[in-house]
């Protein structure tokens, strides 16, 4: 078997991109997008019309509203093509709001089932902050389930398991460019590459803590920069892989080993923590690297919904 099929054995292949017309060839069983994700789709000739067809039928619409018609029109594209779910994001702008996150989910899973798409084949991606994860717990109460993104540190995990948050994405390749941007020319990376890598490392610490303590919410690794972090990684719940990623797993039939087991887990001698909002704030201000990088990819996504205003606006 090539890799792509081993990697199925042990974990979920969830495919991380706005491209819907590239997913057949790799059979994922979800599929996430993000603001970046769908203004990198529509600037491509394949997919410019189905924004412009989208926004013709909504003029005259609030412009928010509009943009939401954009993102669920893509969700509902992709979940033509795979047979799970997809992730839809909130806009980012409202990472520190959670009144308005809240009404935002509302309004995208509305769309979704005005279309006859069933909440629970859609995840609402909202930003790990701490007001991004009590929006969460509303939702989830509520049955509309979550994926926690931009996740960089071990607090956030913790507070977002003990929200019962559905699945959450610990981004593995931005840990790791912080890290080797942080050691600059002291960087090795063959004693960083593997399991050794700081990102996997994050991943592997989360995983092993949700088995040991019975923690329902499903991890799901993010952000790759290459295979060697995918592999080491295997066993993962789920691990969301960009179109580039999976077709270098698909061509190699090297031999891949399940590196995550939820028995060593659980066998595993881990102590439970517990955060409240003082605590988390302050856990998460101790970690610089999750706290820039938290940072950056709100400012980030914030940006690309502000440039895919531009183009609907422009359309409008």
């Amino acid at each position: 078997m090539n890799q792509l099929d081993q990697l199925k054995q042990y974990t979920t292949v969830v495919a991380d991109t706005g491209n819907f017309k590239q997913l057949a060839a790799f059979a994922p069983r979800d599929a996430t997008t993000n603001p970046s994700l769908i203004l990198k789709a529509v600037q491509q000739p394949d997919y410019a019309p189905l924004l412009a067809e989208t926004v013709a039928q909504f003029k005259g619409w609030p412009h928010e509203e509009v943009v939401d018609q954009v993102l669920v029109r893509f969700g509902r594209e992709i979940l033509k093509v795979v047979p799970g779910r997809v992730s839809t994001e909130v806009d980012a702008r409202l990472s520190f709001d959670c009144a308005a996150t809240v009404a935002r989910a509302h309004r995208i899973i509305t769309l979704y089932e005005e279309a006859g798409i069933a909440k629970e084949r859609v995840l609402i991606k909202i930003a790990s902050t701490w007001e991004g994860i009590q929006a969460a717990r509303i939702l989830e109460r509520e049955g509309i389930h979550c994926n926690l993104t931009l996740l960089f540190s071990f607090c956030q995990a913790v507070a977002c398991g003990e929200a019962d948050v559905k699945l959450i994405s610990p981004f593995v390749g931005r840990i790791y460019d912080w890290y080797k941007k942080s050691a600059g020319g002291k960087w090795d990376e063959g004693a960083n590459a593997g399991a050794h890598d700081p990102g996997v490392r994050s991943v592997a610490q989360i995983y092993n803590y949700y088995k040991k303590f019975d923690v329902k919410t499903e991890v799901m690794g993010a952000s790759f920069r290459n295979v060697g972090q995918i592999t080491a990684l295997a066993g993962c719940d789920l691990l969301t892989i960009s179109p580039e990623l999976l077709a270098t797993l698909q061509s190699s039939e090297a031999p891949l080993r399940r590196a995550l087991d939820p028995e060593v887990a659980r066998a595993a001698v881990i102590h439970a923590v517990t955060y409240n909002e003082a605590s988390f704030r302050y856990a998460l201000n101790d970690d610089a690297m999750a706290t820039e990088k938290l940072a950056e990819g709100i400012r980030a996504f914030a940006a690309d919904a502000a440039k895919l205003d531009i183009m609907i606006e422009a359309l409008l």
